[in-house]
């Protein structure tokens, strides 16, 4: 009987060893919930989901993470959520597909006592325990900037201007308008039609672009693009147009097929966003939350939510050897196959 009682309690201790004590005081199983909420965009199974993965296993082996992608679809992310719950997350790690309905996720993690870790997109709810993205009305600025600095290089002062804004759902979309407003409005160049992107779907994206090159055709000396998707549907659809040659189109996330368009001069900008530091920035945070820590933003606190924002920058096919390529996004045998080389090796990209 003596050795039954030690041994239940030698497996009692192991088995504590095997939970945590989470922000409740309660014991929680160390399991990290992780929602993104699109795959169209190349970015996040490529590069957020294992960047994130792999630092929790660094940092806390015995971690489990949940994942699901949303598919841009805000009632399927909700019933992750709630998958998730069930499943008895510790923390959650959402990058909502609808800023706005997602407000009832984390009012339901909350009445778990589940903390909420706002990822890239910004959730509207004044409870988050952090949120970690970049600097979001900086991307449209530079955006907007690069565009108008190309423009005026070329030898335009003034001009007509198409505007392809992200999802009307993503939060962050408004941000990068407001910010590429603030250099192209008083720029003296026109903005003569703009379009909010369902699900941010370069298919949508080039369906509209179509419309205004039969409408607007060679008057168009630019194109705002608000990420590498859209980009890469409204370059499609100038293309089909005949439009020739093609006006500066930007860009946002640094994708391989964008950067392999800048290479050869169909995109003239992308915006770089070092996202395994953003992943690893989150995962970092949300192990600290199972560990019952407080953390603490490194950017402004101006929302009442500790804050990290990361900086953005410009790539051009002047810089993509010291971004891109030095970040170690890239290499340059994946940028430079066969049908780039020719124009990889005239831009010193080796």
């Amino acid at each position: 009987m003596v050795r039954a009682i030690a041994s239940l309690i030698f497996v009692a201790l192991f088995l504590g060893g095997c939970t945590a004590v989470g922000p409740s005081g309660a014991g929680a199983e160390r399991r990290i919930a992780l929602l993104l909420p699109e795959s169209k965009t190349a970015r996040y199974e490529a590069y957020d989901r294992p960047f994130f993965e792999a630092k929790v296993a660094e940092l806390c082996p015995e971690c489990e993470v949940i994942y699901a992608n949303a598919d841009q679809d805000p009632a399927k992310q909700q019933q992750q959520a709630e998958s998730a719950f069930a499943q008895g997350i510790s923390v959650l790690v959402l990058d909502p597909v609808d800023s706005s309905a997602a407000v009832t996720i984390v009012a339901a993690a909350q009445s778990r006592k589940v903390p909420v870790i706002s990822y890239d997109r910004l959730v509207g709810n004044p409870e988050l325990a952090f949120w970690i993205s970049f600097d979001n009305e900086k991307v449209g600025a530079l955006q907007g900037k690069a565009l108008v600095e190309k423009l005026a290089a070329d030898g335009f002062s003034s001009g007509s201007i198409v505007m392809i804004n992200g999802s009307p759902t993503d939060n962050n979309s408004r941000l990068f308008k407001k910010g590429a407003l603030s250099v192209i409005d008083g720029s003296g160049f026109t903005i003569v039609a703009e379009f909010d992107t369902p699900d941010w779907s370069p298919d949508k994206a080039q369906e509209w672009m179509a419309s205004q090159v039969t409408q607007f055709g060679d008057s168009l000396v630019g194109v705002y693009a608000a990420n590498d998707a859209t980009a890469g549907g409204a370059i499609a659809a100038l293309k089909a147009g005949g439009v020739l040659p093609l006006p500066p189109v930007t860009g946002q996330d640094a994708e391989l097929t964008a950067i392999q368009r800048i290479v050869s001069g169909d995109q003239y900008m992308t915006v770089y966003k070092d996202v395994k530091l953003q992943a690893e920035i989150a995962a970092t945070n949300a192990v600290a939350l199972l560990n019952g820590e407080t953390l603490v933003g490194l950017s402004e606190d101006t929302i009442g939510i500790p804050t990290t924002l990361l900086t953005p920058v410009i790539v051009t096919i002047d810089n993509i050897m010291e971004t891109v390529v030095a970040g170690g996004f890239y290499t340059v045998e994946q940028i430079c196959t066969s049908e780039y080389a020719r124009a990889c090796a005239a831009a010193g990209i080796q």
